[in-house]
């Protein structure tokens, strides 16, 4: 059996193009994109998800593999890829925003540790909330609806010249703004609460300056800080589903969905 030139690009092609776009999504997006998942995970997920989703594809156009277009067509397709995932990732930066806040009014600021998704320190109340909302992404099958927005991406922008245009990644520099009106919305029952906490403190301070305000202050802080935690969970909950919701709305907007 013989092959043409033509039939092996388009042959290359059918796999390879949407091979870079999955790869870019998996990269960049939560859990799958996570460092502390190894990249040869990385890369068998992302082989199996092109295995599964590559012939489901309308024709891809034939282009040479080795030609300066393709070139431009991969670095398009893991742009693509990456604007997906990052935008997912956007909602979990306003859950580890709002943990960092409710940490430093509870006074555990300097209680840090490394932060499995992006590798970098955060204090241990962020990733409590973090590890709550991956349980939660997880249990709204958070994943699967990726997936699927990225099956649907490949209808509402087909592998071609033609990508993300400026307007889509403003959007996408606009939703980041979203981290901390998210990340307050999440943080302020427990900032509420606490700053009257620490007025009363202060009050008690001036009326008795031989208190030692420090010594009481701090455990009262902190028990009303996990009390506020365990009172709020259920909104937190609500809160960070809402956020996935919009964020996948967020998707279709920049895919051309609507």
């Amino acid at each position: 059996m013989h092959f043409s030139s033509t039939e092996i690009t388009a042959l290359l092609g059918t796999w390879l193009w949407p091979f870079f776009r999955i790869g870019g999504m998996v990269m960049a997006a939560p859990v799958f994109g996570a460092r502390s998942v190894p990249t040869r995970a990385k890369l068998i997920i992302t082989l199996a998800l092109t295995l599964i989703i590559a012939p489901l594809l309308p024709p891809v156009p034939a282009i040479d593999v080795f030609s300066p277009l393709s070139f431009l067509l991969i670095a398009q397709q893991i742009l693509i890829g990456v604007v997906i995932g990052f935008a997912v990732q956007l909602a979990f930066s306003a859950v580890i925003t709002g943990g960092q806040v409710i940490a430093m009014q509870m006074g555990l600021g300097f209680s840090l540790m490394v932060d499995p998704q992006n590798g970098t320190q955060a204090p241990v109340l962020s990733q409590f909330y973090v590890l709550f909302a991956i349980l939660i992404y997880l249990a709204l099958n958070g994943h699967l609806v990726l997936i699927h927005v990225l099956l649907d991406s490949f209808t509402l922008i087909p592998i071609g010249p033609d990508g993300l245009q400026v307007g889509e990644f403003r959007k996408l520099a606009d939703w980041g703004g979203n981290i901390f009106a998210g990340g307050l919305s999440i943080a302020l029952p427990a900032i509420a609460s606490l700053l009257v906490v620490n007025i009363a403190f202060g009050i008690m301070t001036r009326a008795a300056p031989q208190m030692n305000i420090f010594a009481i202050g701090f455990p009262i802080t902190m028990i009303l800080g996990f009390t506020l935690i365990w009172i709020t969970l259920p909104g937190i909950m609500s809160r960070t589903s809402s956020l996935f919701d919009d964020t996948y709305e967020l998707l279709r907007q920049l895919l051309g969905g609507l």
